[in-house]
Order: structure tokens, then C-alpha cells, then sequence
């Protein structure tokens, strides 16, 4: 349980970066036959075919038909059946909630493989010390892919006044300080995320597409999705209780269920009985607030306590009054 949680902290929380190995012989790459450069034009990415099934590292992983039990390939690493169902009879997660997310599963897995790979190909290139512990060659490589990120005043400032009711009255000058800190933690975190999910672009990642197949059937099987298939605009709000700001929102969300009936759709997901589906929506912090639009797709999201009116006003653009 503990490995498996280990490995969706880093997904969510890390950026990834992935380099292709080029470690071929010169006569190997002349022999590929024109049945493989047949496949390589007729590939899908997994995010064409399956656009809402993840935003993760896998996105732009390549389907292709691969060996019988083997789900993922990226230059020597392997992921078979049996390496997935090996990770998750260990796992405390709920039984239905797994057999409807393997993917999920799968993708976290892969991540957290090819994350410490890289890390050690860097630590080669820059001939550091061998004796560093994965979590250290791991917070090596992202503190070089996060560098430079920097937060301005008015990015603080903008912070502040979009989220006042969570700062206990205090002013701008006093918190300025850990509102820095906090909004560079979101800069990173974004920048983490978005980087991990162009990963498939630039490097061959490939998933075996009758499995993806079989998965993305079973991923649907949630409130989210079901919502987003609904032809409404939906509102989802992931929280927990005992929460100030998610606690702070119930209400507004109970207020606003009467409000939209039978116009548009209001769902409370708690992140602690769901923990895979937060997972999948990239859920860092609570409570946080997805609006779709009619056709599913994720138009806003906000981070933090949300005034009433300003769900208001995000669902007015998107049609419901």
C-alpha cells in the first residue's frame, strides 16, 4: 500500500521528463521491416482515441499491439500482466475502484520507473556520486526541470483577492510571504503536470491498445464521467469534511444543486473515498472545483474556497442560469 501511494505522490506532485535512448547499432535501425514502419504511421496516441481517459505520462504513449501480457514499453522497460497485478495485491484501494482503473495504476508505475531511469542517466551525464539514495537522484532531476520558476506581486496579489475568505482576515502584508511560497508551490506543481503530459510528443511510449480498450470501457464507471456523458454542463467539487474551505463550500453546493435541477449538474466527490479517481483528475489540494461544459469537456478549475457568485458567474459562460 505504502509503495503503491509512494508512486501516485510522485506522479501527481513531479514533473517528468523522458529522453529517448538512441542505443542501437547503426546495422539494427537499416533492418527494421516496412510491417513496423506500416504500425508507426497507423498508431493512435491514447489521448486522439481516448481523450478523456488520462492527463497523465501517457497521453501521447503510442497503441500499438504488443506480446501477449506485456502492457507497456519504453526502451528496456517492460510492464507486463503480471508486474501490474503483482503492485496491486499489495494495495488496500478498493477492489472495484482498482478493476476499474488499471490503467490509472498502470500509468503511475510506469511513471515512477522511467522517472528514477532518467534520473540516473542524468546523475551518469554529470558524473555525480553513485551513492545518492532514488529520492535524491529524483529531487536532483526536478530541481533542474523546475529552475527558474519565479512568482511576481501581482500574481500574489491576484491570489489573495480571489481567495480572502481563506486567509482568516489577515492582510496582503502579513501572509505575502507564505502566499509566495504557496503560489510557487502551484507554479511548480502546474508546470510538473503539464510537462509529464507532453512526455509521449518528443519519446516512444507504447501501450497495448486491446488493453486500453478493455480499460477505458471500464474507467468511464465513476459519477465524474458518467456526469460529463450527461449532455449538461457539470459542476464537480473534490473536497473532504473537516476541511475549513471544503466545509465552506457545501453549502453553497447544496444551494446550487436546487438551483441548477434539471439544468445543469452539481457533484461533491470526497477525495478520501475516492482516492483513485482524484488521483486521475489531477487532484493536489482541496478542495478544488472542475466546471465542464455539455459536451464533457473541462472548460475551469479553481483551487480553494469558491464564492457563490463566482460559480455563478463560470456557469452563466457556460449557458446555465
Amino acid at each position: 500500500m505504502k509503495k503503491i501511494k509512494k508512486m501516485l505522490c510522485l506522479a501527481v506532485v513531479l514533473g517528468l521528463c523522458l529522453t529517448t535512448v538512441y542505443g542501437e547499432k547503426e546495422t539494427k535501425a537499416k533492418s527494421s521491416t516496412k510491417d513496423e514502419d506500416t504500425q508507426n504511421l497507423k498508431s493512435q496516441f491514447v489521448n486522439d482515441k481516448y481523450p478523456d481517459l488520462t492527463s497523465g505520462i501517457l497521453c501521447y504513449a503510442k497503441l500499438r499491439d504488443l506480446p501477449e501480457n506485456t502492457l507497456l514499453s519504453f526502451s528496456d522497460l517492460k510492464i507486463t500482466v503480471e508486474d501490474l497485478e503483482n503492485e496491486l495485491s499489495n494495495s488496500n484501494f478498493k477492489k472495484d475502484e482498482v478493476e476499474k482503473n488499471k490503467f490509472f495504476l498502470l500509468e503511475q508505475i510506469a511513471t515512477n520507473k522511467i522517472l528514477l531511469q532518467l534520473a540516473i542517466n542524468m546523475a551518469k551525464e554529470k558524473n555525480e556520486k553513485s551513492n545518492k539514495s532514488d529520492e535524491e537522484l529524483i529531487k536532483g532531476y526536478f530541481d533542474q526541470i523546475l529552475s527558474g520558476i519565479e512568482v511576481t506581486d501581482k500574481e500574489i496579489s491576484d491570489f489573495y483577492e480571489n481567495n480572502k475568505d481563506m486567509c482568516g482576515g489577515a492582510s496582503l502584508s502579513q501572509i505575502k510571504n507564505d502566499l509566495k511560497q504557496y503560489v510557487l508551490g502551484q507554479k511548480k506543481q502546474e508546470k510538473a503536470m503539464e510537462h509529464i503530459r507532453t512526455i509521449g510528443q518528443k519519446n516512444s511510449i507504447i501501450v497495448s491498445s486491446s488493453w486500453v480498450q478493455k480499460q477505458s470501457a471500464l474507467a468511464k464507471d465513476n459519477p465524474v464521467d458518467k456526469l460529463r456523458s450527461s449532455g449538461k454542463p457539470s459542476l464537480v467539487d473534490f473536497g473532504s469534511t473537516g476541511c475549513k474551505p471544503c466545509d465552506m463550500m457545501a453549502p453553497i453546493l447544496e444551494t446550487l444543486k436546487k438551483k441548477y435541477e434539471g439544468k445543469a449538474n452539481v457533484l461533491f466527490v470526497h477525495v478520501g473515498q475516492h482516492q483513485i479517481l482524484a488521483g486521475r483528475y489531477g487532484i493536489q489540494s482541496i478542495p478544488v472545483q472542475i466546471f465542464f461544459d455539455k459536451n464533457g469537456k473541462e472548460i475551469f478549475r479553481h483551487t480553494g474556497f469558491f464564492p457563490q457568485a463566482e460559480v455563478e458567474k463560470k456557469m452563466k459562460e457556460l449557458g446555465v442560469e
